[in-house]
């Protein structure tokens, strides 16, 4: 090895040495300790006033703005204003005794805050209105044990009911289910699970039809089942609109949650050497089944509430009609579609109080919904789940 050579190879291993060196970082004694940043969960006092001091100060501004300056009268006025302009003094303050990312989290956490505090007010003014409006049909026995079979919209409250409204609706939400519950779980669990060229074809598809309007739906169901297949107007084409309506909801938000199970657990049950519909059934679908069931819920909630399919491919009946085959088949929406365009009160009050049962029939949806989804014994646990699979794996071997 030549001189120059040897001074290189030398060169390199002391720069190297010196890379790998650590040096301890020093202190300067004149520097102020770090102030840890404060959680956002818990301000510090200091916070508080700001926060407060700064919606007092938009309250007032609001006031003065609505009132003595512009003419802007009414509440809904003053609730914008106040909400601008306690934004713009929450960032002017915060950033006076703090950071611009402080600034940022401060007002995103207002705009959520009112986002939140306005989908409330709206959700239980709505509640309220319907339920103070239709109080009086609630509280007659027979609204919820007869039917309108010769009862006029001017007779009174304690003659006639929504039963009959309520079976059919009960009985087409019911087939509808039975229809795109299987349907609708196993496009997602094509979309998600199995994949293939055709994979983004039908997710295409199906975010489309997530828009479609009700009255298309009717209308093909009216054209294929009604005109086309020669079948009558019932309860059986209506649950057949409302299927249509339920059907994207109801995959496109089952591909949204089985995309959310970990891909270990996948890979855990196709490593002890389950199949993949079996890990699909048996680890998959269980994991998932929560989220399905909120997906449930929003198919029928999509589908339990529309009115037009229902008018175009059943009708409108004052009857009790329990076979979904037989003929027309009225349902809670329709009878308060029809019973509002008689215009007499006590119809209307009638149209009120079937729109309370109507909530209160989609809020006992949910909570079946929900209790049927929740996990039970060893099912709740993965350790459940696997030793399941490894004894039927046994069995099959």
């Amino acid at each position: 090895m030549t001189t120059t050579h040897q001074g290189t190879y030398q060169g390199e291993i002391t720069q190297a040495v010196v890379l790998e060196r650590t040096h301890v970082p020093v202190l300067a004694e004149d520097v102020s300790p770090a102030v840890p940043r404060a959680s956002l969960r818990r301000p510090t006092p200091q916070q508080r006033f700001v926060g407060i001091g700064s919606w007092a100060g938009a309250l007032a501004m609001a006031w003065v703005i609505c009132e003595r300056m512009l003419p802007l009268p009414g509440p809904t006025w003053f609730v914008m204003t106040t909400l601008v302009m306690g934004m713009l003094l929450t960032a002017v303050t915060t950033a006076m005794t703090g950071s611009m990312i402080e600034v940022r989290d401060r007002l995103a956490s207002t705009v959520i805050t009112a986002a939140t505090l306005l989908v409330g007010f709206a959700l239980v003014t709505t509640l309220a209105f319907v339920f103070a409006r239709g109080w009086k049909p609630l509280t007659h026995l027979n609204f919820f044990t007869h039917d309108m079979a010769g009862v006029g919209p001017s007779d009174p409250l304690n003659k006639g009911g929504v039963l009959h409204a309520i079976v059919g609706s009960l009985i087409e939400v019911g087939i509808a289910t039975a229809i795109t519950l299987p349907l609708g779980v196993g496009t997602a669990v094509f979309m998600t699970e199995i994949g293939g060229r055709f994979a983004g074809l039908v997710r295409t598809v199906v975010e489309a039809m997530t828009a479609l309007p009700s009255i298309v739906a009717g209308l093909f169901i009216y054209s294929v089942f009604i005109i086309a297949l020669g079948f009558p107007r019932s309860g059986l084409a209506a649950a057949m609109a409302l299927s249509v309506m339920m059907l994207p909801i109801i995959a496109r938000a089952s591909d949204v949650v089985l995309r959310v199970v970990p891909g270990g657990l996948r890979e855990a049950s196709l490593a002890l050497g389950a199949s993949r519909w079996k890990t699909v059934w048996y680890v998959v679908l269980p994991t998932a089944r929560p989220g399905l069931a909120t997906a449930l819920i929003l198919g029928i909630a999509r589908g339990v509430g529309e009115t037009s399919p229902v008018l175009i491919t059943s009708g409108a009946a004052s009857f009790m009609v329990t076979d979904p085959r037989s003929g027309v088949m009225n349902s809670l929406p329709l009878y308060i579609f029809t019973t509002v365009r008689s215009g007499v009160p006590v119809a209307i009050d009638r149209a009120f109080g079937t729109a309370a049962v109507l909530l209160a029939l989609v809020l006992v949806l949910f909570i079946t919904a929900r209790l049927l989804a929740r996990p039970r014994g060893n099912r709740r646990s993965l350790t459940g789940r696997v030793r399941a699979l490894l004894s039927l794996n046994r069995k099959t071997t």
